[in-house]
């Protein structure tokens, strides 16, 4: 669950998976700055029966130029499921997930790329429906915003936000789900200083999910887990195919100091946006977000 360009669709086409479940007839997905490289399953997707919008092509070659935005960088590709390789047609599973991942975009840098959420902390992001908006998501962004949309859908919801999160969790628990929050933003600085998590290392993290890696440290131990402050989000010490340095963003900054002002920043934006929805909630979820003191 996430919002637009979260790299949401591209986690749904991933070759590993064994089958695509979380989509029913198909997907919509960003064409910007689309390459072969980075997003093989989606580029090779857009064939015969597919539908692009809003792109710029050769009017000799019909070739598509995926990085020209002169139209609106919100440059879009539908298409079937049926052409993803290793999709299920019909898409239709009978057992629940076991694993939840809130999907985000942290363009400040401050943010673990995965953590593990407890029963409290999984309302609490899900309701607060953090991510930032960066150059390419909207016309006029050139700088990282920090955005929250609560339940990562907030002008499409009917009852209030604490609502749908009590359901999610109870789903969860019920189901004995593992819950993650993933963050595809950036590393090693905020935007326009680090640069943005590359895509072979968020794939590896799903891995760990998928593959009860994760889940077997859980269960080892919190010796195999570090702790972010503020946020208090668990987050995994070493894990298959991902530099320990990456893991935890704090040792991929050079100025330190700055790191802890910027998650002092972002943490007071959870808490003000938090504002609205706390008299609702439980303590517990009150004090699952980032505690300012």
């Amino acid at each position: 669950m996430g919002n637009s360009r979260r790299m949401g669709t591209t986690m749904t086409t991933y070759h590993q998976r064994q089958r695509v479940f979380n989509v029913e007839g198909g997907c919509y997905a960003k064409a910007i700055d689309l390459t072969h490289e980075n997003e093989p399953e989606i580029f090779d997707a857009i064939r015969f029966g597919a539908v692009l919008e809003n792109v710029v092509f050769d009017a000799s070659t019909r070739v598509v130029d995926y990085h020209d935005t002169s139209v609106t960088e919100n440059t879009r590709c539908a298409y079937p499921l049926s052409h993803i390789p290793n999709s299920i047609i019909p898409a239709v599973v009978d057992n629940h997930p076991s694993n939840v991942v809130l999907l985000c975009c942290d363009a400040f840098g401050v943010l673990p790329p995965v953590s593990v959420l407890d029963p409290d902390q999984v309302q609490y992001y899900f309701i607060s429906g953090y991510t930032a908006k960066v150059a390419g998501t909207e016309q006029g962004i050139t700088e990282p915003t920090a955005t929250f949309s609560a339940c990562f859908g907030a002008p499409f919801l009917v009852w209030h936000p604490v609502v749908y999160a009590e359901m999610l969790s109870h789903k969860i628990q019920k189901h004995k789900c593992t819950a993650y929050l993933l963050n595809t933003g950036w590393i090693g600085g905020g935007y326009g200083e680090g640069k943005r998590c590359s895509l072979k290392y968020t794939r590896k993290m799903i891995d760990a999910m998928h593959d009860g890696t994760i889940k077997a440290m859980l269960e080892d131990g919190e010796d195999n887990f570090d702790t972010l402050p503020l946020f208090n989000l668990k987050v995994p010490r070493s894990l298959p195919g991902v530099p320990d340095h990456i893991l935890y963003p704090k040792d991929g900054w050079e100025d330190k100091e700055k790191f802890d002002a910027t998650l002092m920043k972002l943490a007071k934006l959870f808490e003000q946006n938090f504002q609205e929805y706390a008299d609702r909630c439980p303590q517990s979820v009150r004090e699952a977000g980032p505690q300012v003191e």
